[in-house]
């Protein structure tokens, strides 16, 4: 049985990112997974939404709802699309699964006008924790994974997201931390705090565009 607190937080960090969604943007969700965002989406903001999924499987079950998606890879597909393709460009929970998660996001600015990025935060006090007393590699309820068997090939903290979109040359429009029970944790706290407390983050970006 799932933890219901994983349940939580995972529905709040869908509806966080709908709500930074424009109604009636075009959209493109890149590794849409089983399409539960896009489908939010589509029904809740009236977007005109497009995906982009690794898995068969995934691909399958999205077309099976009527949803847009094409199986493409993050790291090799996006090149594919021209400038301003897309108001928003989302990558939700998966940046840490791609092999050049600076060229993704540098793409993903490039072809929307927007990008909203979500991943755990492996600055989080838990994960320092299991490294600090149990010397293993950690396994929380936002990377449920053994080491041996985890997809997640990059992991950042939201220290190290900060720095990479500064390196970037994009401005960050919006950004939000959630605890462990799906709370916001508090807006004004330093960043360093938020690297703390934070499970996982939600960040809105733009590119400067000069």
């Amino acid at each position: 049985m799932s933890d219901p607190n994983t349940q939580t937080a995972a529905r709040i960090d869908l509806l966080l990112v709908a709500d930074m969604v424009q109604p009636g943007a075009r959209v493109l969700d890149v590794g849409c997974g089983d399409g539960a965002l896009l489908e939010m989406l589509t029904r809740d903001r009236k977007v005109d939404g497009r995906g982009i999924e690794l898995s068969q499987a995934g691909v399958n079950g999205c077309v099976a709802k009527g949803l847009s998606v094409v199986q493409g890879d993050a790291d090799t597909d996006l090149i594919n699309y021209p400038d301003d393709s897309f108001d928003f460009v989302v990558l939700s929970q998966t940046l840490q699964a791609t092999r050049h998660p600076k060229l993704v996001l540098e793409r993903m600015l490039r072809i929307g006008r927007r990008a909203i990025v979500s991943f755990p935060n492996f600055g989080h006090w838990r994960v320092r924790s299991e490294l600090m007393f149990k010397g293993r590699m950690p396994r929380t309820e936002t990377l449920n994974y053994s080491w041996y068997d985890t997809p997640n090939i990059h992991l950042c903290t939201i220290n190290d997201f900060v720095l990479m979109v500064d390196e970037l040359g994009a401005s960050i429009d919006r950004a939000v931390a959630l605890d462990r029970n799906g709370s916001k944790v508090r807006v004004n706290a330093p960043w360093w705090l938020w690297n703390l407390l934070g499970e996982q983050a939600v960040f809105l970006l733009h590119r400067k565009r000069g």
